[in-house]
């Protein structure tokens, strides 16, 4: 990597105040980015470190006015955080991907491998599985009969992903991940547990991308699926025949119990709990550790045990943290 502030610009929609030919190297965080790295400022938190930072340049909001004089040069954007989203996607795309088939793997016959996939050491490739172009499946990766991959699909190193489920276009899965395991189904009967087999699959939309060790279980019939654009941390649970809709987020150590639907655009923070069997609407916000045991509708901000408006909440926190006074006064 060696750019320039003006060719960043170019490549971002940006504006350039200062040495717009000064030589980038590299990425850096603003508070040690030194020189040669390029850094951003979207936190407020962070302002100070605008005015003491080596980096060479600083992605900038366009109406941001510095209190003091910066050294560094400034390419000014409407929105830096997702400038710097799509300034490092540019580099990443830029980046040679190995296209080839390591040794030893095990792809089953007739499975077509595009020209421009890359299939890691120790991959195993199912029976009839159909992979899109530019994919790219790292070492250890298990892939099931009948399973579907689309195109620019990354499957990192040990990834599993069962049988009959199908993953999107560009769609990044990582580490650890299982795709498609068996719904947690039991019927009760004559004293103990019988297993409910779960015949169903996972189908996951384009651009979606799933954390570090998440789970996504098959559904007992018809299929659990997550549209497109959604995001799921880490250490997340996906119950079976759970409906997720399109351009979620999800913070990690997350549960969404069985059946459960999820519309477009929620926000979810950490360590949230969903209950089987409910309605969740659209442009909801649940702050982290909230439970959701009923249908919620859209457009809610919601915290708490069992959720509540999260203004109500805030104001809830103030009653109690005075409780100790009230008594007081009223036992006098």
């Amino acid at each position: 990597m060696r750019v320039t502030p003006s060719l960043i610009a170019s490549l971002i929609g940006g504006t350039v105040e200062g040495d717009a030919e000064a030589q980038i190297t590299g990425f850096g965080p603003i508070e040690s980015a030194g020189e040669g790295d390029i850094t951003f400022l979207a936190n407020i938190k962070y302002i100070h470190h605008l005015y003491t930072t080596k980096a060479t340049a600083v992605l900038i909001n366009e109406d941001f006015v510095p209190e003091k004089p910066v050294s560094s040069t400034l390419i000014r954007v409407k929105d830096s955080y997702s400038a710097l989203a799509e300034l490092m996607s540019h580099f990443e795309a830029g980046r040679q991907h190995k296209a080839v088939v390591e040794q030893p793997c095990h792809i089953s016959e007739g499975v077509v491998v595009p020209g421009d996939a890359y299939v890691g050491a120790f991959a195993y490739i199912g029976q009839n599985v159909k992979l899109g172009r530019g994919v790219k499946i790292y070492p250890q990766v298990y892939i099931g009969d009948d399973v579907e991959i689309g195109d620019d699909a990354i499957l990192r190193a040990g990834v599993k992903v069962y049988e009959g489920c199908k993953i999107g276009k560009r769609c990044i899965i990582h580490s650890g991940a299982v795709i498609g395991a068996d719904g947690f189904g039991f019927a009760p009967k004559d004293g103990r547990y019988e297993k409910i087999p779960q015949i169903g699959g996972v189908v996951i939309g384009d651009d979606v991308e799933i954390g570090a060790n998440a789970c996504i279980d098959r559904a007992t019939f018809g299929n659990t699926t997550i549209g497109e654009g959604t995001k799921i941390d880490n250490l997340i649970q996906v119950a079976h025949n759970v409906s997720i809709g399109r351009h979620n987020v999800f913070a990690a150590q997350t549960g969404i119990a069985g059946s459960t639907e999820i519309g477009d655009y929620n926000r979810v923070g950490g360590q949230c709990g969903f209950a089987g069997h409910i309605r969740i609407g659209d442009n909801n916000e649940f702050g982290a550790q909230s439970g959701i045991p009923n249908n919620i509708g859209s457009n809610r901000r919601m915290i708490g045990y069992p959720v509540v408006d999260a203004r109500a909440f805030a104001k809830t926190q103030v009653y109690l943290k005075n409780l100790d006074k009230i008594f007081k006064q009223n036992k006098q």
